[in-house]
C-alpha cells in the first residue's frame, strides 16, 4: 500500500511539473522577434545584391528578412512611421534632415556605384558629346526630347531633379517630361519602350540591359556618384521598432565578409563589380 501511494503522488508531481513547464506566466521572457524589415531602394533588389547577401545575413544569425524595395524617399517614410526596422538607401540630403530629425541613431556608409545616363542608340538630343551631365540635361530640355523620370522621391529621382535644378529647368508639366512613379527596372523598361532619355544606378541597368535596347550616352561625371548607407531607426519614435535585428543588419553589411561579396558582385556575370565597397571609409 505504502508502495502504491508512493507511486501516485510521483504521477501527481509529475503531472504539476508538465503543466508548470508548458503553461504560459506573466513573468516569462517573450522570445526574440526574429523577422526584421527592411526597407530599401529598388537598385539593391533589381541589380540581384539582396539575393545573395540576404540568405548569408539570415544563415549567420537567425533572423528572416522580410525587405520592402520602393524608393529611398519612401523607404526613409516608412522608417519615420516605424514601419520598417533598418533602411539601406541612397539619398544623401534627405537621409542627413532624417537623422536631423531624430528618426535615426546611426548612418553608416555601406558602398557607392555610379549614375549614367542612358537612351536610344540614335541619341537625338546629341548628349554623348555634351562636356558634361548638366549640358546634357540642357540638350534633352531644348530639344525637346523624350525624358522618363522615377517621379518617385527615389534617390535616384533626387538625384535627378538636382541636376535640372542646377541648370534652372523646370520639367515638370513638360510634354516631353513623364515621370512613371515607378522603380528602376520598370522606369528603364518604359524608357526602352518609348526610345526615351533616363537616369538610372549602373547596377539595375546592368541587370536590365540585354532587354533594353538602351546604350550609355553620359557616365563618369563626378556629379554622378551614388552612394549607400545603412540606417538604424530611433526606438523612441515607435515601439515597434525591432532594435536588435536593426543593429544585426546593419553590422552585417558592413562587416568585412559582407563587404568582400559585395566587391565581387556582378565580376562573373558582368566582368566588373556592380557595388564598390565603403565601410569604414571617411565621407
Amino acid at each position: 500500500m505504502k508502495i502504491l501511494k508512493t507511486a501516485s503522488f510521483s504521477l501527481v508531481a509529475f503531472a504539476f511539473a508538465l503543466l508548470a513547464t508548458f503553461a504560459p506566466t506573466t513573468s516569462q521572457a517573450a522570445p526574440a522577434v526574429k523577422t526584421i524589415i527592411l526597407a530599401t531602394t529598388t537598385s539593391t533588389q533589381d541589380s540581384g545584391l539582396l539575393d545573395e547577401l540576404i540568405p548569408m545575413f539570415e544563415k549567420q544569425t537567425g533572423y528572416m528578412v522580410k525587405t520592402i524595395a520602393v524608393g529611398s524617399g519612401q523607404a526613409m517614410k516608412m522608417g519615420e512611421r516605424g514601419e520598417a526596422d533598418v533602411l539601406l538607401v541612397h539619398s544623401p540630403a534627405a537621409e542627413k534632415k532624417f537623422m536631423e530629425e531624430g528618426y535615426g541613431i546611426t548612418r553608416r556608409i555601406v558602398m557607392h556605384n555610379d549614375f549614367i545616363i542612358v537612351g536610344p542608340p540614335a541619341d537625338p538630343a546629341k548628349i554623348k558629346a555634351a562636356k558634361s551631365t548638366e549640358d546634357a540635361f540642357k540638350q534633352i530640355a531644348e530639344t525637346n526630347s523624350l525624358f522618363i523620370s522615377r517621379g518617385d522621391n527615389s534617390g535616384t529621382n533626387a538625384k535627378e531633379l538636382g541636376i535640372w535644378k542646377k541648370i534652372a529647368v523646370n520639367p515638370a508639366g513638360q510634354p516631353w517630361y513623364q515621370p512613371t512613379g515607378q522603380g528602376m527596372g520598370q522606369t528603364l523598361n518604359v524608357a526602352a519602350e518609348k526610345n526615351g532619355y533616363t537616369i538610372t544606378d549602373r547596377a539595375t541597368y546592368l541587370a536590365f540591359k540585354k532587354n533594353l535596347g538602351l546604350v550609355i550616352l553620359k557616365e563618369g561625371d563626378p556629379v554622378l556618384l551614388n552612394v549607400y548607407h545603412v540606417i538604424e531607426l530611433n526606438p523612441a519614435k515607435s515601439p515597434k521598432i525591432n532594435i536588435a535585428g536593426g543593429k544585426a543588419f546593419a553590422d552585417f553589411m558592413v562587416a568585412k565578409k559582407t563587404q568582400a561579396v559585395i566587391s565581387k558582385f556582378g565580376i562573373a556575370k558582368y566582368g566588373g563589380p556592380l557595388f564598390f565597397p565603403d565601410a569604414g571609409k571617411k565621407e
